[in-house]
């Protein structure tokens, strides 16, 4: 049991990568998403799956994080951004580059980590893991729809 914890907290091993490991996990919110959306188009569904999502990234993280050692917010844990990652998708066209924008907005956000994200990492388990990426990937969410509406949209590039 505690390997399917660290297997699924590693995003299937790409955790283990040797530098940018949550850039690699994110890769995983990609197909994720377009499973999850591809065959629901209601924003409000959407919304709800995702935000199962990001619940259920809580005590993935919590146990892997316990399993790897108690390490705090341990690098090779990546559920937390591929489970987060799908939030930057809601109502969106599933194209190859709102995916890829949604993707480095994701990316920027949770490293940048705006207010309260930062402050919320604090907390413990799982919880603190993932609540920062959450908060991070609904600030990516609003970035996503203005970029959507006033840069790609208009200029055709979806």
């Amino acid at each position: 049991m505690k390997n399917m914890w660290v297997l699924l907290a590693t995003g299937f091993g790409l955790g283990y990568s040797p530098v940018a490991s949550g850039t690699f996990g994110t890769l995983l919110g990609i197909p994720l998403a377009y499973a999850l959306f591809a065959w629901q188009t209601d924003p409000l569904i959407q919304a709800v799956i995702a935000g199962i999502l990001v619940v259920v990234a809580i005590p993935i993280c919590d146990r892997a994080e316990v399993a790897l050692g108690g390490k705090k917010d341990d690098g090779r844990i990546v559920a937390d951004e591929y489970l987060t990652y799908p939030l930057t998708m809601i109502g969106l066209p599933l194209s190859p580059v709102m995916l890829g924008v949604a993707f480095l907005t994701h990316r920027i956000l949770d490293i940048i980590k705006p207010p309260p994200a930062r402050g919320l990492q604090r907390l413990k388990g799982g919880l603190g893991v993932t609540i920062d990426d959450a908060i991070s990937s609904l600030y990516a969410l609003g970035l996503n729809w203005l970029l959507y509406l006033y840069v790609l949209q208009p200029r055709g590039w979806l």
